[in-house]
């Protein structure tokens, strides 16, 4: 079987529980700078890059997957959020990004593989690849709207760079994850798209808008309709929200995703929304019982967690909706579905 159809029969018999994030995770360790440089060699100070943690020091991410394995996740993604040459320039790491994608799907492909022999779980490995720091679809510079600080065709070579890397180091799926421009997740997906034609075979994408009001938008302007609209072409194996809010003020938009989509919807909400002090302090539990509303309602297929959650809040995540029937894909009616930043569905 396929890795899109090993998830496919996974989420039909259950529903599947996805890792939580790793900066916080990365942090707790105290971690110093020349533990995070390592041997590597590079001039910059590199406390922070918590992406190089998948070169440097493999031990402290293989725990951190571990943990999360241990609270029930199933569905593990790399550390790689920011493995990518335009968000390594910050540190003068970009001749690495290969090497780190490669340790980082190793590690977690083991981590998943070892503690699928013990105990026959089937696992899931995702490549994770975050936004980038720049923006196709806006301006940098008020004073100059047309201005970009890059073009689509170099942004798809730093994803196409990222996802190639990924796939040498086991990932079976492509996660494009936190969109929160419409135009850099197209260029991820024209990336992948090349890559397969490249390696000739499947490589499954699962796609997860992160939204930046409670209007349900995203940077770029659209609405969660188009931005499926927008992606539905590309056939994931999963879309889904992730970051932009905890999860009570994600409910309706998950709502909407979950009737709209003929695949499955994955969702990793923050645990509730920053404090005063820009930190999260959702409990598990509370964040538990909001997901398990969604899973009740049959909204979800694979639920997680996103920034300020942790194993503990997987744990409880997965207790929550063990037993509870998982979403059934809903069939779609066939009609060209277009996508401005609002949807528009040509009538038959």
């Amino acid at each position: 079987m396929s890795a899109r159809e090993r998830l496919l029969a996974a989420a039909a018999q259950r529903v599947l529980i996805k890792d939580g994030p790793y900066g916080t995770a990365i942090q707790n360790a105290k971690l110093a700078s020349e533990d995070y440089g390592a041997d590597t060699g590079l001039a910059q100070d590199q406390k922070g890059n918590n992406d190089l943690v998948n070169l440097t020091q493999p031990g402290v991410i293989r725990r951190i997957c571990d943990s999360y394995i241990e609270a029930g996740a199933t569905v593990l993604a790399t550390n790689t959020f920011n493995a990518n040459r335009i968000s390594q320039a910050d540190y003068g790491a970009e001749a690495l990004v290969h090497d780190i994608n490669v340790s980082a799907a190793r590690i977690i492909r083991e981590a998943c593989d070892d503690a699928s022999a013990r105990d026959g779980i089937p696992r899931f490995v995702c490549g994770a690849m975050g936004p980038t720091n720049k923006t196709l679809s806006l301006s940098p510079d008020v004073e100059d709207p047309g201005y970009r600080e890059v073009t689509f065709d170099e942004v798809k070579e730093v994803y196409r760079e990222q996802a190639a890397a990924l796939v040498e180091g086991g990932a079976d799926f492509i996660l494009i994850e936190t969109v929160f421009d419409t135009l850099n997740c197209k260029a991820a997906v024209m990336a992948v798209k090349e890559l397969e034609r490249e390696q000739g075979r499947e490589i499954p994408l699962m796609v997860s808008l992160t939204l930046t009001d409670l209007s349900g938008r995203n940077l770029s302007g659209h609405t969660v309709e188009a931005f499926w609209n927008a992606m539905r072409h590309a056939k994931p194996v999963t879309i889904g929200l992730n970051c932009s809010f905890g999860a009570e003020q994600l409910r309706p938009h998950i709502q909407q995703l979950a009737g709209l989509a003929d695949t499955l919807v994955m969702a990793y909400p923050n645990a509730g929304l920053p404090n005063e002090l820009g930190e999260y302090d959702e409990l598990p539990e509370t964040t538990a019982s909001h997901v398990r509303q969604w899973a009740e309602t049959g909204r979800v297929n694979i639920l997680g967690g996103c920034c300020g959650s942790t194993p503990e809040h997987i744990a409880r995540i997965a207790a929550a909706v063990e037993g509870l029937t998982p979403r059934a894909i809903p069939s779609v009616a066939p009609q060209m579905r277009l996508a401005g930043l609002e949807p528009f569905t040509i009538a038959a």
